[in-house]
């Protein structure tokens, strides 16, 4: 594997002590990115040129947040599919709700606004997961099952490719995409993430088509070219790093989230900054995520 540039190390910009912070996305309108604390379920908003990040608790675990194109939030939460307009939650559709081991985890939209996310156990059981699409008239299909933990995703720039992570298989598996159906076929392993490296994580995509691939127990995000190979890597000061997203008014700064769940005390002193909102500015472009049509 080629050597990592050393200079690229993400800056805290928000100490947050955030058990498990996830599901960064930028707001172009606002200037802000939006991020979560999974199970504290806190929605932040954090603004670059303040240097404010607002919380607002949503009152259950939530483990993604996307722009609504009519306004306001669409959360991945325990519950299911809600929406969140002026602090109000309101729940879109139901999800696992009888499964009350389960809980949602990460998620994104797709070129033609559906929103994407899925599941897994309080445990990490293995394949007690799923991934769930919202459709436009609230309608959810599940997508696929069997999953350990469904994490990242995104689409190619052309929109004919999906990537996907089941962390507990360890890899980045790519999919034929139909943006018109939604449907995805044809999976084959991209990247496969050596366990002793870490597990995959969250993931984006940049303007170029490059893959930024969030490696929990790796201290680090990977940057690998549309055919799987590793170009470089970000370092972050915290083992366990959750998610990315590019942001910023021209898209350059590369924001990571990161988790301080599970560590012991010592561990944390180690890491005084686990659970922080880090940034880098990597030398590439990202792309405005799509809006939720839902």
């Amino acid at each position: 594997m080629t050597e990592p540039n050393p200079s690229l190390v993400a800056e805290v910009i928000v100490d947050a002590h955030a058990e498990v912070g996830e599901g960064p996305t930028w707001d172009a309108d606002s200037q802000r990115l939006c991020w979560v604390d999974i199970p504290h379920g806190d929605i932040h908003a954090f603004h670059p040129a303040s240097g404010s990040d607002d919380v607002v608790d949503v009152g259950q675990p939530v483990g993604a947040v996307v722009r609504r194109r009519q306004g306001g939030l669409v959360l991945a939460v325990r519950d299911g599919f809600a929406t969140l307009d002026e602090g109000r939650l309101s729940l879109l559709a139901e999800v696992e709700i009888e499964r009350v081991e389960n809980r949602m985890n990460d998620g994104k939209v797709d070129p033609a606004g559906r929103f994407w996310a899925g599941t897994m156990a309080l445990d990490s059981s293995p394949g007690a997961g799923a991934l769930y699409r919202l459709a436009q008239d609230h309608r959810v299909d599940t997508v696929l099952d069997g999953l350990t933990i469904s994490n990242g995703m995104d689409w190619s720039p052309d929109g004919q490719t999906m990537y996907f992570i089941d962390s507990g298989q360890g890899c980045v598996t790519a999919y034929l995409y139909d943006q018109d159906s939604g449907e995805i076929n044809e999976p084959r392993t991209l990247i496969a993430i050596p366990p002793e490296d870490g597990l995959p994580d969250g993931m984006t995509v940049d303007s170029a088509g490059g893959l930024w691939v969030a490696i929990w127990d790796g201290a680090a995000v990977r940057h690998y070219s549309p055919d799987g190979t590793f170009l470089d890597e970000v370092r972050v000061p915290a083992t366990q790093v959750t998610s990315c997203a590019f942001g910023g008014a021209d898209l350059r700064d590369l924001y990571i989230t990161t988790a301080a769940e599970g560590l012991s005390p010592a561990q944390r002193r180690e890491q005084p900054h686990a659970g922080a909102l880090f940034r880098v500015q990597p030398g590439v472009v990202g792309r405005e995520p799509y809006l939720c049509s839902s």
